[in-house]
């Protein structure tokens, strides 16, 4: 007895087809939006000498490090040696791309995980899906990319925001259930309602763990580079895609130490920050 298969593409490519049809209108204007901030940005970051830029961004890692030597120092010398290998246009790019999709991941994501924290209707909707979310190979989320947008940078950004998304909506989620019952009780007796309780006691005691989330958020983004710059987000990404497409391994190593630095500055700057809301 043969079994008929369900014919589960055709289905899901009808609904991105019927998506792209009638949502249009709404991709350009993301597009728009998301191609002026990203321009603007770049040019920006880019209309600097690179010495000045590589102060300002020590100066803020010594400041949000709470004055930390080590990160500092690595700050200043990781990126005076981005600049050296001559990466720094590609650099700027990346960081450009990077804080964009982190930036619309935690406009969505916060606003989500506080849904879901505080309604068990929308927990239950949203956690299967944050499930697929973050088991689906990160190479798929391409696929939708392209028909909405098309091939280049806006195309990078919205798969890198649906990569990275995630650890925003389940760590925001789980900072405001991880607030004691004692106090939430302690605070509905002295009459505060749903929102004061929401806004003066649960999430200043979930920063920490919210931040927690930004940064894994800004993790997932960097490591989503290499995967967007197949579709054209350039980048240090793209630098390493073009190696590994002429077979340049020395210039792909380059690239990818770029990223590493990139990574490791944002990381251990972000775990301080994150330190720091918890004191």
């Amino acid at each position: 007895m043969e079994i008929p298969s369900i014919p589960l593409g055709a289905i899901i490519e009808a609904f991105i087809n019927f998506l792209v049809d009638n949502l249009a209108g709404v991709t350009k204007a993301f597009s728009a939006i998301v191609e002026s901030m990203l321009e603007l940005i770049e040019d920006g970051l880019l209309s600097m000498p690179p010495w000045v830029l590589i102060i300002a961004i020590t100066a803020l890692a010594f400041y949000l490090s709470r004055k930390n030597r080590g990160i500092t120092i690595f700050t200043a010398l990781g990126l005076l040696l981005i600049w050296n290998i001559e990466l720094w246009a590609a650099t700027v790019s990346t960081i450009s791309l990077v804080l964009i999709a982190t930036f619309v991941a935690i406009l969505i994501g916060v606003p989500l995980g506080i849904a879901a924290a505080v309604s068990k209707v929308v927990n239950r909707i949203v956690m299967p899906i944050l499930d697929v979310m973050q088991t689906m190979p990160a190479f798929v989320y391409l696929i939708p990319a392209i028909p909405f947008f098309g091939l280049g940078k806006v195309a990078a950004i919205f798969s890198t925001v649906v990569f990275a998304m995630p650890p925003a909506i389940r760590l925001t989620a789980l900072g405001i259930q991880q607030v004691p019952k004692e106090l939430v009780e302690c605070a509905e007796a002295f009459g505060s309602n749903r929102w004061q309780r929401l806004v003066k006691l649960e999430m200043p005691l979930a920063t920490p763990t919210i931040m927690a989330g930004v940064n894994q958020t800004v993790m997932l983004a960097l490591s989503m580079v290499v995967i967007a710059a197949m579709i054209g987000a350039r980048g240090l990404g793209g630098e390493v895609w073009k190696a590994i497409q002429r077979m340049r391994m020395g210039d792909g190593f380059e690239a990818g130490i770029g990223i590493v630095i990139i990574a490791i500055i944002l990381d251990r700057v972000l775990q301080k920050v994150g330190q720091r809301t918890k004191a």
